[in-house]
């Protein structure tokens, strides 16, 4: 007689790695996650981890397939977790994982976790001397990088004095790094023995440096097995959904919305590219019922559809049952497009930062697409005050900052105190840096970052309302407005406009388009150029102020 499976009672207060196990135990056989590579050459396409049973052949023109399960997916992650307890790590040592999107990431994730470590993502994009920063900063112990960063980690290898290895994931491990793979293969598979807790210290996460250099963010199991129960509260993640994850899981965004269909068991594809017929292409051939975009790549898809470079009846789309987007504000104009193609899809917001273990703290609801333009209400187990520069509530209706307080906000700052101090309160509330303000339903609507005010003759300007607005212009594809120095009014507001392909609009149309703004809201200079956003869809402010603030523009200024 077969023996009941003895199974952990899953909650809030269970530790992530619990999750993972009771899946193995309860649906081993499944598919749980596939990953897609078509718009790569798969001639050049370097497999890594070769453990994994359903690797397919390419198939003709669509590139690389490769899949995995919940059982492989758990014993990987056991295997990694005990190669690192052999080779002496200890609870709370750091892992930091410098991997592209694959197969390979999330059992590297949870294998430090089960081992007791911190996670330390890191964000692909960085050059050399960010990642010898990030792996100073969050005093990483062990290093898991990819083919495509052997260059980088090669030049600073020498300098990471605390690092005790560098495990290289791929086929031919450079000298410096020793082989993964190799390793695991005589690492068992079985649990490692190691207990944890809610209240361990589980990863730390980079904020994206939009507002300069990034600060480690420290959450607990806690914080991560909280974004689980969230996200499928908000979404209602069954077995039966498919999630399409696009994003770098080195960010909250994409892993916390993965972590509702995580929490029940559901399959997630993990696909590599972003053209719309790539997209529309995976959620026809795998079936997807779910997929979080991010802003521009919305707008690409609808664009492809308007020119006639994509043809939905050329896909099986009916299974799609949500789009929803984060990690930025949404033009209202954007969903009512969406709506025009895609009537029956349920469309969610979700409002976030790496403090409060990314999406959902506050969140639009799928029942409210008539107040588009918000970005909603208190998530689940969330709570959420805007308040004056004094820490105090703001009347209905008038403009302050964010905070948020619910069961995922960040440990710390790691090592630095001071930026802690500043953004927590003594009695959980954190201070998110964003101004919002609240109609009389509740529902809260973002109108800029703090850091990105721009005063102008003493009046305050949110570049978010600006870029709103300009959005609805029908040749713009995106725009940013900073705050360029100016002698008499102190700053002024410059668009940074990115036109769609074959249009074309001069300044002065734009000027007379923006005749409708109050006439101190309308920006003063136009400069037609690409619109730099980084992997999670943010746009590089930062960057922008860099090229733009202090030098000769190449610009047409209005005077008012």
């Amino acid at each position: 007689m077969t023996q009941p499976l003895e199974l952990p009672n899953i909650d809030e207060t269970t530790p992530i790695t619990e999750i993972l196990a009771r899946n193995a135990q309860l649906y081993g056989s499944d598919v749980c996650l596939v990953e897609l590579s078509p718009e790569e050459d798969d001639e050049k396409r370097r497999i890594t981890w070769k453990d994994f049973d359903l690797v397919e052949p390419p198939r003709a023109g669509q590139g690389a397939r490769r899949s995995t399960t919940w059982q492989k997916f758990d014993e990987l992650a056991n295997r990694f977790a005990n190669l690192l307890l052999s080779r002496g790590l200890k609870k709370g040592d750091k892992v930091a994982i410098l991997l592209m999107n694959s197969l390979e990431w999330l059992p590297v994730y949870f294998g430090a976790l089960k081992a007791g470590a911190i996670a330390v993502p890191m964000n692909f994009r960085y050059a050399a001397d960010e990642i010898q920063y990030c792996l100073e900063l969050a005093e990483v112990d062990y290093l898991v990088f990819g083919p495509e960063f052997i260059g980088r980690v090669e030049s600073i290898c020498d300098r990471l004095d605390r690092v005790r290895a560098l495990f290289f994931l791929g086929d031919v491990c450079p000298t410096f790094a020793e082989p993964l793979h190799n390793l695991t293969t005589y690492a068992s598979p079985e649990p490692p023995d190691v207990k944890l807790t809610a209240d361990d210290h589980a990863a730390i996460y980079f904020s994206s440096g939009t507002t300069g250099f990034p600060k480690a963010i420290l959450h607990a199991h806690r914080s991560l097995t909280s974004s689980c129960f969230t996200e499928q509260n908000h979404h209602s993640q069954t077995r039966r959904d498919v999630f399409l994850c696009i994003p770098p899981l080195y960010h909250t965004g994409a892993k916390m919305h993965w972590f509702g269909s995580f929490l029940v068991g559901g399959k997630a594809v993990l696909l590599r590219g972003v053209k719309p017929q790539t997209i529309l292409h995976a959620v026809s051939e795998e079936r997807c019922t779910i997929v979080w975009l991010l802003v521009p790549w919305a707008q690409d898809i609808l664009d492809a559809i308007e020119s006639g470079e994509v043809a939905l009846n050329d896909y099986i789309l009916s299974q799609w049952r949500l789009m929803h987007i984060g990690a930025q504000p949404v033009p209202p104009s954007l969903i009512k497009r969406w709506k025009k193609y895609f009537p029956m899809h349920e469309y969610d917001t979700n409002y976030g930062l790496s403090e409060s273990i990314g999406p959902g703290c506050v969140h639009l609801g799928v029942e409210n697409i008539h107040k588009v333009g918000a970005i909603g209400k208190p998530g689940y187990r969330w709570q959420a005050r805007i308040l004056d520069e004094n820490k105090q509530d703001v009347v209905q209706g008038e403009v302050g900052e964010l905070a948020v307080k619910g069961p995922g906000v960040m440990l710390e700052y790691y090592r630095d105190p001071d930026a802690t101090a500043a953004t927590l309160s003594s009695d959980g509330w954190l201070y998110t840096g964003d101004m919002a303000c609240m109609d009389e339903d509740g529902f809260i609507y973002l109108v800029d970052r703090k850091k990105d005010v721009i005063i102008t003759g003493g009046e305050n300007l949110y570049p978010v309302q600006i870029e709103d607005f300009l959005r609805r212009h029908d040749d713009i594809k995106d725009v940013a407005v900073i705050g360029l120095p100016d002698p008499r009014l102190g700053e002024i507001a410059a668009a940074i406009v990115e036109l769609k392909p074959d249009r074309h609009t001069t300044e002065e149309q734009l000027v007379q388009f923006c005749a409708e703004l109050p006439r101190y809201k309308r920006p003063r200079k136009f400069i037609f150029a690409d619109v730099p956003r980084n992997p999670t869809g943010k746009i590089e402010k930062p960057k922008l102020r860099e090229i733009y603030c202090g030098k000769s523009l190449v610009a047409t200024q209005i005077e008012r």
